[in-house]
């Protein structure tokens, strides 16, 4: 069981955590407990990633047990709720989850929003929530300009709340970025935790290309 999150917005958390899924062996389970950005749908607002998990995951849940906290707004969560009169608190999150399917699945990965210290409601944040639970953490590392930056502080960020860097994967998200590789090499000498995985620019957004280049056997 693992907690996926990223150094920013569209990072490319679900590409990943989509990517893992469809690698991983045994009962796979995907969950994005918050998102924003969601759609109108005959059956209530949907999210996009949410429904990418989903595909990608082997046990079958309703929809509103993977994503319970749908807001239709594309903005930060704590204030799409807001708007919506819905409270995102630990408590309310820990209530949400389907804990009897997680714990009976072989590999279960729930997907954060935006970045580590999202806020969820006025004076809680996202990695509260994940230190209770104290999951190991995959740090998805957007490959842009700014990355060693963003990476270093998150994973200082989620050792300081006392969890386990399991893992981080880089998603090259800039095709033209200068010195990549010496980026890349920078982040796997000075990241303790294992690189499981360096994703290439994609043209098109393909979880399927993706899991070709991670290696899930490097988790312990």
């Amino acid at each position: 069981m693992y907690f996926v999150t990223g150094t920013d917005t569209d990072a490319g958390k679900t590409l990943i955590s989509e990517a893992m899924l469809r690698g991983a062996t045994g009962s796979t389970l995907g969950l994005k407990p918050i998102a924003s950005g969601c759609e109108q749908s005959n059956d209530g607002l949907r999210n996009a990633d949410a429904q990418a998990l989903m595909s990608a995951s082997s046990v079958e849940l309703d929809y509103k047990q993977v994503n319970p906290f749908a807001f239709e707004p594309a903005i930060a969560p704590h204030i799409a709720a807001e708007q919506a009169g819905v409270a995102i608190t630990c408590q309310a999150l820990n209530d949400a989850i389907p804990v009897d399917a997680m714990m009976q699945t072989d590999f279960v990965l729930v997907e954060g929003a935006g970045g580590w210290l999202l806020p969820i409601s006025h004076g809680q944040t996202l990695d509260q929530w994940v230190a209770k639970q104290q999951w190991p953490v995959i740090l998805v590392v957007g490959i842009k300009l700014g990355c060693l930056n963003h990476a270093m502080l998150t994973i200082k960020s989620i050792e300081t709340a006392g969890l386990t860097v399991a893992g981080w994967v880089g998603n090259q998200l800039d095709p033209d970025m200068e010195y990549a590789p010496e980026n890349i090499a920078y982040l796997k000498a000075n990241i303790k935790a294992p690189c499981l995985g360096v994703v290439p620019y994609l043209q098109r957004v393909n979880a399927q290309a993706a899991s070709a280049y991670i290696d899930l056997s490097l988790l312990d």
